[in-house]
């Protein structure tokens, strides 16, 4: 390369050579920088008002975090890693034990309203202002407390799979899905082949890829076991929801903020007509519903899904 300015061209082609040099040299001592997703991410507590809370946040702090609440039962394991590291790419991401769960203590409430009050006491523990709430399943219904509760908190609102307080047949669970809990298992991952993933060829096929993600990417610093206590609490806590106001979602009209509304085809846990509900009575949400997919549609298809999601939590129009 030959650089012509004037008389000093080979003084600062000599500088610019040295200072590469110089920068290729200090570079070969530093520290490599270390990615963390979910599966390597440690497993943080923080006190919420007196009882530990364990939580697990990482990613792209660059705009507002992604808060996530969980299913029935289910703990930070429970989480796809490969869609939590693909939101992560974007935005932090923020998983946690709600109060009685695996690796938070206490007692785990029999309500939706305790449940949402933990949550916003846990997201205050943080010292978060604002956020994006996720909620899937139970935890949508909890993800619209808190929204109702704490407005100025929530940004965009995430609903996965779940349905309006005295939404269609949430009451009690199907005698398919019954049987399906009856079932004996390896472990307590297997039933979410048939809880989360349709009947189908290619649906199970996604279902043993999300099986082996969860069972297997995290090897260090899993999160612990529920006890024996958080179904029966958690049981009555959708079924308290499911009696409130039965056919009346008028409460709906106070969640200002845009909502993305998401579910299968045909969810055997909360039927996919309460999606419906959800938006057609939200004053500013999108409703998209995924083809050969059940309870957890957006593992049928995480490329997709965290595509649709991202446009939504970009704001795209």
């Amino acid at each position: 390369m030959n650089i012509r300015w004037g008389s000093g061209s080979v003084i600062l082609f000599r500088y610019v050579t040295n200072v590469n040099a110089t920068l290729c040299h200090m570079a070969s001592f530093q520290s490599p920088i270390v990615k963390l997703t979910a599966s390597t991410v440690a497993t943080q507590y923080i006190d919420v008002k007196g009882t530990p809370f364990a939580y697990r946040r990482f990613g792209n702090n660059a705009g507002l975090p992604l808060v996530h609440l969980q299913h029935f039962t289910g703990t930070m394991e429970n989480w796809d890693p490969k869609v939590l590291d693909l939101l992560a790419r974007d935005r932090e991401v923020i998983i946690f034990d709600n109060r009685g769960v695996a690796g938070t203590g206490g007692e785990t409430p029999d309500t939706i309203g305790a449940i949402a009050k933990d949550t916003a006491a846990f997201i205050d523990a943080l010292g978060l202002k604002k956020i994006d709430l996720l909620g899937f399943s139970m935890g949508g219904m909890v993800a619209q407390q808190v929204t109702l509760d704490r407005p100025e908190l929530i940004n965009r609102l995430v609903l996965l799979g779940t349905a309006p307080r005295g939404g269609h047949e949430i009451e009690t669970f199907t005698p398919e899905v019954m049987a399906m809990f009856g079932v004996e298992h390896p472990s307590e991952f297997e039933i979410l082949l048939d809880t989360l993933f349709s009947p189908t060829t290619t649906s199970q096929k996604a279902g043993n890829k999300f099986l082996q993600r969860v069972k297997h990417e995290r090897i260090e610093g899993r999160d612990s076991k529920i006890n024996d206590l958080v179904a029966p609490a958690q049981s009555a806590a959708i079924t308290s929801w499911a009696r409130m106001t039965p056919g009346d979602y008028s409460y709906l009209k106070a969640i200002k903020q845009p909502v993305f509304v998401f579910m299968g085809h045909n969810d055997v846990i909360f039927p996919t007509v309460n999606a419906f509900i959800l938006q057609q009575n939200l004053p500013n949400a999108q409703l998209i519903i995924y083809p050969d997919s059940s309870h957890g549609a957006q593992y049928r298809f995480p490329e997709l899904f965290v595509e649709h999601l991202n446009l939504f939590l970009n704001g795209v129009q």
